[in-house]
């Protein structure tokens, strides 16, 4: 029978219409479709992270010894690398457990944690490179522009290796990309602070390293924001990005011997997973299994979604209606007392 009760069972006991149809492409591959492995994801991300750590170092020593704010910020934000880096790696970890007990989808949502915390680490320390940047424009102090020319440029190229590492992982997941946001964010200040200390060291404008700490806090709150934004969409199951799930219903509604389509939700379990369940009302006599393939096929190839889960029914109508009347009748009641969202009707839409 059919999830709700409303359908007898077919022949081979094999239940007609609530269907739960994982794609082929479920599974722990997903995030990874370009064919880059987890464990080669790992990899490159524990090189960037090395490099990282060793010139960190040398970079907060250098720092103090040149009074600079700008190497200083840098420095404190390639800790922030660091960390999202390791956010990243342990998230990697925990998502590759299978699924059981409560955790029915795994742990995969950890690499949307790791993202979000590395959205908010940025922003968070943008208010304070901030304060300290205002404080210096105010009452610069003298800044060795020398040392911290020639720290920034070995910074440009320590940041231009990271980011290649990282690049080769897979950016399709957010928690990769927000790794990378923080390295590329990086690469740029290591940039604006490289300018700063050729000013100094050209024109004694010590307020130079305070301006290039400013430019570096704006690529910090652009990077958090966007982080924020995008692990927030998934955490509050909206509708991935590039798909309108009012036509997205529209869409199947049109497809042949398909009356109505409700209770239609589109999510994303984690980036790179989206996830589609819908209660799909189809004319008396349709082959329900046939017309729930077409569906997939529908939904995969011209939404890349594979990982559905649809209830198909029967469209019950009273026995006093005619055939010219099945396209005018609520054919949502004898299935669901209370259907979530908009409901998709064969002929003119209705939302």
């Amino acid at each position: 029978m059919s999830t709700n009760g409303s359908e007898a069972a077919d022949p081979s006991g094999v239940h007609e219409h609530g269907v739960h149809e994982h794609g082929a492409s479920d599974g722990h591959g997903h995030g990874h479709g370009h064919g880059v492995s987890a464990n080669a994801d790992r990899r490159w991300l524990s090189i960037a992270l090395a490099l990282i750590m060793a010139f960190l170092v040398a970079e907060v020593v250098v720092g103090v010894l040149a009074n600079s704010l700008a190497l200083l910020s840098d420095a404190a934000h390639m800790l922030t690398d660091a960390a999202s880096i390791v956010l990243a790696l342990i998230a990697m970890r925990l998502s590759a457990r299978p699924a059981r007990g409560i955790f029915t989808y795994g742990l995969r949502r950890t690499e949307i944690l790791s993202a979000q915390a590395n959205g908010l680490t940025l922003l968070l320390l943008s208010i304070w490179l901030t304060y300290e940047a205002i404080r210096r424009l105010i009452d610069p102090g003298p800044v060795a522009g020398g040392l911290v020319l020639i720290t920034a440029l070995v910074g440009v190229v320590v940041n231009v290796v990271a980011a290649w590492a990282i690049s080769k992982a897979n950016r399709a997941s957010l928690n990769v990309e927000g790794a990378f946001q923080h390295i590329l964010t990086d690469l740029y200040g290591f940039i604006a602070t490289a300018v700063a200390g050729v000013i100094v060291l050209l024109t004694g404008f010590a307020r130079a390293d305070a301006i290039a700490s400013l430019v570096v806090v704006v690529l910090m709150v652009r990077a958090g924001i966007g982080l924020v934004r995008d692990a927030g969409r998934i955490f509050l199951e909206a509708a991935p990005s590039g798909v309108d799930p009012d036509s997205l219903g529209d869409r199947l509604v049109d497809m042949p011997r398909v009356d109505e389509v409700h209770d239609l939700h589109v999510w994303q379990i984690t980036s790179g997973q989206t996830a589609l369940s819908a209660h799909v009302l189809v004319e008396a006599g349709t082959d329900c299994h046939g017309l729930r393939r077409d569906i997939e096929q529908v939904l995969a190839s011209d939404y890349a979604i594979t990982h559905t889960t649809l209830q198909v029914d029967h469209a019950v109508q009273p026995a006093e209606s005619t055939p010219a009347d099945a396209q005018l009748l609520p054919l949502a009641e004898p299935h669901c007392a209370d259907t979530h969202g908009p409901v998709h009707r064969e002929g003119p839409h209705a939302h």
